[in-house]
């Protein structure tokens, strides 16, 4: 954990020019680590996804348990989407309109088709407590010196950390390479830091999922 006490700091509100744009899909299975997969099948209908900086993938996320069922460890090990599940882009807003030429479409993610649905468009809201389920971690046993690089990482966005927790490692795999990931949560954070952490991202691979923050629950 790092923990750093809070000292007063009075933001102004930042223009939000960044959204989620969220579709429905109906997928009857996904393997567990699908976010290459899921990646490569999105950039091939909407070919400037990846030339957007602030642009990212979030990964297609199942419950972890539910009425006895747990979510597999096996990254090949297949994932049951419900009709609540939903695929999410996150893009910049010159880009939104752009993003629904998903809609209609029926994407493969490793053999496995993915129909995608109406979508709507989400603000990023200003919450005080941040959460990602990826954030690349060049050594992924060593808590300290990871929050200590992205401790760095953060004041040189300009977001000033204060309570940081790391979670759960995993790994995304891709033709090239396996890339070593941590979750992340931050919390106290002020408004402006907030939606600026939420528009920027942190770190790299943000097309697979990795560095995109949402509000913690």
């Amino acid at each position: 954990m790092y923990w750093e006490e809070e000292n007063s700091h009075t933001a102004q509100p930042r223009e939000k020019n960044v959204v989620d744009v969220s579709y429905r899909i109906t997928c009857r299975a996904l393997p567990v680590d699908h976010a290459h997969a899921l990646s490569e099948a999105v950039s091939k209908e909407l070919p400037w996804l990846k030339e957007e900086p602030k642009a990212g993938v979030h990964s297609i996320h199942v419950a972890d348990s539910g009425n006895g069922w747990m979510r597999p460890d096996n990254p090949e090990d297949l994932v049951f989407p419900s009709r609540r599940t939903r695929m999410t882009l996150r893009v910049p807003l010159h880009r939104k309109d752009d993003a629904m030429a998903l809609v209609g479409c029926t994407l493969d993610v490793a053999g496995n088709p993915l129909e995608v649905g109406e979508a709507a468009i989400k603000d990023l809201g200003a919450v005080s407590t941040l959460f990602a389920r990826y954030m690349v971690a060049s050594d992924q046993d060593d808590e300290e010196e990871f929050l200590a690089d992205i401790a760095q990482k953060l004041k040189a966005l300009g977001v000033r950390p204060r309570k940081m927790m790391c979670g759960i490692s995993k790994t995304i795999a891709t033709p090239d390479d396996t890339i070593r990931t941590r979750s992340l949560m931050l919390a106290d954070l002020n408004q402006e830091e907030s939606v600026l952490l939420q528009q920027s991202g942190l770190g790299e691979h943000r097309h697979l999922g990795c560095g995109i923050f949402i509000p913690h629950s």
